[in-house]
């Protein structure tokens, strides 16, 4: 058993990538299986099935959230074939709100690609959003164990959760940084947390590493997403992979947005209200917002909270045994805080 593995400094995005490329290489054999199994069981009678789903499942995405479910349950020791099926059913759930969320957001790209609702539709990309959680529930079902169905359902009802609390609050300057934190902990963190935590159940392992588990996984999950908010005021559109400056034109409350909101003066605090509250926006309003986030470090102050969560969720790796996989999710975290650099 060893201490808590230190993720180097990278530096660089293109390391961070790197960092997530070792993980995805020790689990590979693995993951070839479990993107077989996503295929199959994307098949339908119904054509437009397959070919929406197919769209965004082939469409770039790095498959995050099933390899942490693969990494994990080989840290832990496990040997068998459970885990690919689960990582499945993880994608599978990941997928499903991502159609649903690009309807809600009325979303134009995906992954720097256009997204399904604005090929297909918002009708199609909403039931097949449907079809695809039905895919995960019968891979749980097939499973067997209701420790396995109780985390994926659980999280399943949570992801709802926080996109329901997140359109409560959005265009809301009134709301609080533990409501944000509550609505990324919902819509985002909680997928990480079961994806991880599936490996400790899978393996067998003692609730204490269960839970270990979910930590790594929460507290990734949550530092994910805060790059992710604070890439939307300071990414270019081809490195973030959607459209920049969606998030301020959707009204969305983010870190960012609360941290510079808080720190502006009253004049500052009027162009808030007016573009976010009120969403009265002209075309010059975004270059303004990127202005005063940064004269108030607001995306500063939104990577170094991503930063916090980041070695937080190393700390509960410390005591699983000293391996490859383990070193591999440790330095994922190095991939998720890298995307801001």
């Amino acid at each position: 058993m060893g201490g808590v593995i230190e993720a180097k400094d990278q530096g660089a995005a293109g390391h961070g990538e790197d960092a997530l490329k070792r993980l995805t290489a020790l689990v590979a054999e693995d993951l070839a299986q479990c993107n077989r199994l996503i295929v199959e069981r994307m098949h339908s009678p119904v054509a437009l099935i397959p070919q929406l789903a197919a769209h965004l499942v082939s469409s770039g995405g790095k498959r995050l959230r099933p390899v942490l479910t693969l990494g994990a349950s080989r840290m832990c020791g496990y040997e068998g074939p459970r885990h690919v099926a689960l990582a499945a059913c993880v994608e599978f759930i990941h997928t499903a709100t991502l159609l649903h969320d690009d309807v809600v957001d009325e979303s134009t790209l995906r992954r720097g690609q256009a997204s399904a609702n604005a090929l297909f539709g918002n009708k199609p990309s909403v039931l097949v959003g449907d079809f695809l959680f039905a895919r995960a529930f019968r891979l749980m079902v097939e499973d067997g164990n209701l420790e396995v169905m109780r985390i994926l359902s659980s999280a399943a009802a949570t992801l709802a959760e926080g996109e329901v609390l997140q359109l409560l609050i959005q265009n809301d300057l009134g709301t609080t940084e533990a409501q944000y934190l509550e609505v990324i902990e919902g819509k985002t963190a909680s997928l990480f947390a079961a994806a991880t935590r599936l490996g400790a159940v899978v393996a067998d392992r003692p609730e204490a590493e269960a839970e270990a588990l979910d930590s790594y996984g929460r507290n990734l999950g949550i530092a994910f997403q805060l790059v992710d908010d604070a890439l939307d005021y300071a990414a270019e559109q081809e490195k973030l992979g959607k459209t920049v400056g969606d998030d301020f034109r959707e009204g969305k409350i983010t870190l960012p947005v609360l941290a510079a909101f808080h720190a502006g003066e009253a004049t500052e605090q009027e162009f808030w209200r007016r573009t976010i509250e009120e969403r009265q926006q002209d075309d010059s309003d975004f270059a303004e917002a990127q202005r005063l986030m940064a004269r108030h470090g607001a995306v500063a102050k939104t990577i170094a909270r991503a930063e916090a969560y980041g070695e937080a969720a190393l700390k509960s790796l410390a005591g699983f045994p000293d391996n490859p996989f383990r070193h591999a999710l440790a330095e994922v975290v190095r991939f998720c805080i890298a995307r801001a650099r």
